[in-house]
């Protein structure tokens, strides 16, 4: 049974914050988030309270010191970054093709990707790691490929020796027939999807400006089923892409472009939870624990750590 959407965004708030300790996944290089920061927290909880909507931060001064495509790029990278409540620290991706010439002249089209490692709200230029295009496009329509074998074409097939490893989800961005790819974790959206008729209500909110896949690991999975279906099912009122139980990706011609979608998307997804009384929590002011209570907190909180294999907090 799935709690109601009040109690999901709850527990989703409580769980995700900014920064949290980074854990290693063997294998796949893939990097999970484990014992939020309470600081980090109280952040993610207070931005959500203090608007009801989300808004677009451009700024057409602040956007004039970003020359080029991948300039404006990381402008609007560092956009999504700064709202804890669209990425976490060193989550989302973003993205953006670009035709250059290689050192023989030859004219190739390049996707530069967010590399692994690089947190959106720092990023510069050196963090988007520079991959060709075709050798993507063509990996995208392999019937498999695993995880080390993907990694490797990825890191065989950028361009800048010195360049990070290009972000797991390289290939969907390349499948993607638009520019700029923008991807976030946005609360609002895994709030709603993360429910019993999450489906439905993706669709009651955005009809067919979106499309919507069903949950499947990061990766080279994620990316063929992408291939496979997106181009099938987008319209010309497509802006954007609902993963269930993932996140959201926007894209456009230009940064301006794929970026607003991405808050215009959210924004109607806080608005749904708004409508819903889901969106602004109240808290209660609570008299400190007495005795008994602070026992069964010790009690609880040595459980929880001897199921995790690692001292755990807990905190009302």
């Amino acid at each position: 049974m799935h709690p109601p959407l009040q109690y999901r965004f709850l527990a989703l708030k409580t769980v995700y914050s900014k920064p949290p300790k980074r854990m290693n996944y063997p294998r796949s290089g893939r990097r999970g988030y484990t014992q939020p920061d309470r600081e980090g927290l109280t952040k993610c909880i207070r931005k959500s309270e203090e608007r009801l909507n989300m808004k677009s931060l451009w700024d057409d001064q602040e956007a004039a010191q970003y020359q080029g495509d991948l300039g404006l790029r990381v402008y609007t990278s560092r956009l999504l970054g700064r709202d804890p409540s669209l990425v976490l620290h060193g989550g989302g991706n973003t993205s953006v093709k670009i035709s250059e010439s290689d050192i023989l002249g030859a004219v190739q089209e390049i996707l530069y990707v967010k590399g692994s490692g690089w947190d959106l709200e720092s990023i510069d230029a050196p963090g988007f790691a520079p991959v060709r295009m075709d050798h993507l496009i063509a990996l995208a329509k392999l019937d498999s490929l695993s995880d080390p074998q993907m990694v490797n074409e990825l890191k065989t097939h950028t361009i800048l020796a010195g360049a990070p490893t290009p972000s797991v989800e390289a290939i969907l961005h390349a499948v993607l027939p638009y520019k700029y790819v923008d991807h976030t974790h946005a609360d609002a959206i895994v709030t709603i999807t993360n429910t019993a008729d999450g489906p439905g209500r993706i669709r009651e909110i955005y009809g067919d400006s979106v499309v919507i896949l069903p949950y499947v690991m990061p990766g080279f999975d994620l990316a063929r089923e992408c291939a496979r279906h997106f181009t099938a099912e987008a319209g010309p009122r497509t802006i954007g892409m609902v993963l269930l139980n993932h996140g959201i990706f926007s894209f456009g011609a230009t940064a301006r472009e794929s970026y607003e979608r991405m808050i215009e998307l959210v924004k109607r997804a806080e608005q749904y939870l708004e409508r819903k009384n889901a969106w602004i929590l109240t808290t209660v002011a609570q008299e400190p624990p007495g005795p008994a209570l602070r026992a069964e907190v010790a009690a609880l909180r040595l459980r929880l750590s001897q199921l995790a294999g690692a001292p755990m907090i807990v905190a009302n």
